[in-house]
């Protein structure tokens, strides 16, 4: 008997980051990592099927850095945090991956000012590493859950191992949007 996919053990909350409504059928989760080229190469198509999906997605983004291949990812999801305490972390994770062959901490503290960021303020964030444990949160949850790389997604609470591609990915989702509607 092989077992079954994971579920997502660790429910989505205010704590967590998240665009959509809370009242959407369908809830994408996504635990990754900035320094990902896997992720890097989902991220446009996650764009596009949130433009295609609207009000009917509420996507939420989990830190899951993979630091043994990618030396950068928890800085820059430490960056991503400290963003957010500035109301800023849509803008910040957008600008990680847009530029993620650039993830070192002068790149990163380089943002402040675009993103109009508290830069010293981001600065001693990251080097008293103010975010270290809400990022290993984030990856222990996602490790409990059964995620095991990364880009890794949950549909409504269901772990999906498909393909990240566009159309994979929006099939995926409408195909839980039609069996909600139809339950």
């Amino acid at each position: 008997m092989s077992p079954k996919n994971s579920g997502l053990l660790i429910p989505v909350s205010a704590l967590d980051h998240v665009q959509g409504s809370e009242t959407a059928p369908i809830t994408l989760v996504e635990y990754g990592d900035y320094e990902c080229p896997f992720c890097g190469a989902a991220y446009p198509n996650l764009q596009e099927v949130q433009r295609e999906l609207g009000p009917q997605l509420r996507f939420v983004f989990r830190n899951f850095p993979l630091t043994q291949m990618h030396p950068n990812a928890e800085l820059a999801a430490e960056a991503a945090e400290s963003a957010a305490l500035m109301g800023k972390f849509w803008p910040m994770h957008d600008a990680l991956y847009e530029n993620q062959e650039s993830l070192s901490l002068e790149f990163i503290l380089s943002l402040a000012e675009p993103l109009e960021l508290d830069g010293q303020r981001l600065a001693q964030d990251l080097e008293k590493r103010r975010f270290r444990a809400r990022v290993k949160e984030d990856f222990m949850g996602g490790v409990r859950s059964g995620v095991n790389g990364t880009p890794g997604f949950f549909i409504n609470g269901v772990q999906y191992q498909g393909s990240w591609e566009y159309e994979a990915l929006l099939t995926a989702l409408k195909k839980v949007r039609t069996q909600k509607k139809a339950g």
